[in-house]
């Protein structure tokens, strides 16, 4: 192909315009707004994984723009009543169609790809674990948008009227939307009653993705090999229409985009967790005596072995043979309706965990002190919006206190109303004899490892039950 009518096409189209709105609407979206691409270890530019299923996540609002600035372009001919002169030129029409849909796949495949770029730049200053899993996500990232763009192209030149292109868009998004949300979510509820919600197969049909929760899981290649079937039967729907010269053509031109969908479905997995497949490679552990953390968080590792080994020191201190013995990342994909595992011998946490994010020097060896004592019983993990319960709180608190002897405040401080209660239970705790406050503490741990009963009450000698 001659590059000179691409070079026009670039030029004199709708190309640069579509390529500036997704660059300006993705850079804002990631830059300007705060929201959970920008916290902690599933932040957009702290790993290459987070990356790719972060700006995946934005084209549920790029790629509609995508769709109805290439319905625009579609409209041009039309506009300039060129159509019967463009028909009658020598110029092969799969030619001219491949310029000009070339130039606009172009245009918005090369913003994504700097808006990817701005992101590679620093994950490759935060993350240590470098992996090649990510790059198929923003691939077909990449498609979806010349996928969006070419079939509004088709979709303009067959509708020839100014309401096709904010209609078409206006469609895409509320496609998108339903996708991530009713038609796209199987309701569910668990054995206690909690509520939740899945994505199902349909969900993977939308160009975006939801929000990232966790770094160790990764889309599987069953998905990437399914929406590039459907967005290449979109993209040659759009290239059909745009051929398309008789009604009869514009109603075969679907017959791509149905096979596409027929062909995706059949590869699409139907169950969660073969949809998000773990990463081994992530979850593999390094470890530094007896403090492990995952792969993904090997950075980490210098900044946590000293606390831990501390807090690990004082425990073994005060409760002897009991205490646990290591301290270990948590690699179990969180459930809903699931309390999060608990080991006697070893402590497992999560950087995320509201104890443990930010937490530095003696701030972590408490964090680390509260979690082996009270461990999370949560059935909705905190990445699915669930908390901790003030109560056990409380009795994170007090028996943290109680191992290093000094009354700082865990990471996270604990609410001006449970302050006071905190002081009362230690007060009454710290008037016992050794013994029985040793005893207090080791039927808290039965309490809280067994997920059965309430702490704070087993450490003031109440009923746990």
């Amino acid at each position: 192909m001659n590059a000179a009518p691409l070079r026009t096409e670039l030029k004199r189209s709708v190309a640069p315009v579509a390529a500036l709105a997704v660059l300006a609407g993705g850079v804002a979206y990631l830059y300007l707004l705060d929201g959970p691409w920008t916290q902690r270890s599933t932040a957009w530019t702290a790993q290459w994984t987070a990356l790719a299923l972060w700006t995946r996540s934005l084209l549920v609002v790029l790629w509609p723009v995508a769709v109805g600035l290439g319905a625009l372009q579609g409209l041009r001919d039309h506009r300039s009543k060129t159509v019967e002169l463009l028909a009658s030129t020598p110029r092969p029409l799969l030619h001219r169609t491949a310029v000009l849909a070339g130039a606009l796949a172009l245009a918005v495949v090369t913003a994504f790809a700097l808006i990817v770029l701005s992101g590679a730049v620093q994950v490759m200053g935060n993350a240590t674990y470098v992996h090649p899993r990510w790059l198929p996500i923003v691939l077909v990232g990449a498609l979806s948008l010349a996928a969006g763009a070419v079939l509004g192209l088709g979709v303009g030149r067959a509708l020839p009227s100014p309401f096709t292109p904010p209609a078409l868009a206006m469609a895409a998004f509320a496609f998108v939307v339903l996708l991530g949300d009713l038609l796209g979510q199987r309701r569910l509820v668990t054995d206690q009653g909690i509520p939740y919600t899945e994505p199902n197969r349909l969900s993977l049909l939308s160009p975006a993705v939801g929000e990232v929760r966790d770094v160790l899981t990764t889309l599987a290649p069953s998905v990437h090999l399914g929406q590039s079937a459907w967005l290449l039967g979109m993209a040659a729907t759009g290239l059909a229409l745009l051929m398309a010269s008789t009604p009869r053509g514009r109603l075969l031109a679907g017959v791509p985009l149905l096979a596409g969908l027929l062909l995706a479905l059949s590869v699409l997995p139907t169950d969660l967790r073969r949809m998000y497949v773990a990463d081994g490679s992530a979850a593999r552990l390094v470890c530094e005596g007896p403090v492990c953390v995952t792969q993904v968080q090997r950075r980490q590792l210098a900044g946590l072995a000293g606390p831990a080994g501390t807090a690990l020191s004082l425990l073994d201190r005060k409760l002897g043979p009991d205490a646990p013995r290591a301290v270990q990342e948590d690699t179990a994909s969180p459930t809903v309706g699931t309390p999060p595992p608990r080991r006697r011998a070893t402590v497992l946490f999560r950087f995320d965990d509201p104890l443990f994010a930010g937490a530095r020097g003696e701030r972590l060896t408490r964090a680390v002190i509260a979690q082996s004592l009270v461990p999370d019983c949560s059935l909705l993990p905190p990445s699915w919006g669930g908390s901790v319960a003030i109560d056990d709180v409380i009795a994170q608190s007090v028996a943290t206190r109680w191992v290093t002897g000094h009354p700082q405040p865990l990471p996270g401080a604990l609410p001006p109303d449970a302050a006071e209660r905190a002081e009362s239970a230690w007060r009454a705790l710290a008037a016992l004899p050794p013994g029985e406050q040793r005893a207090r503490v080791r039927a808290m741990r039965e309490v809280t490892h067994s997920c059965q009963g309430e702490p704070l009450a087993a450490l003031e000698g109440g009923t746990a039950r």
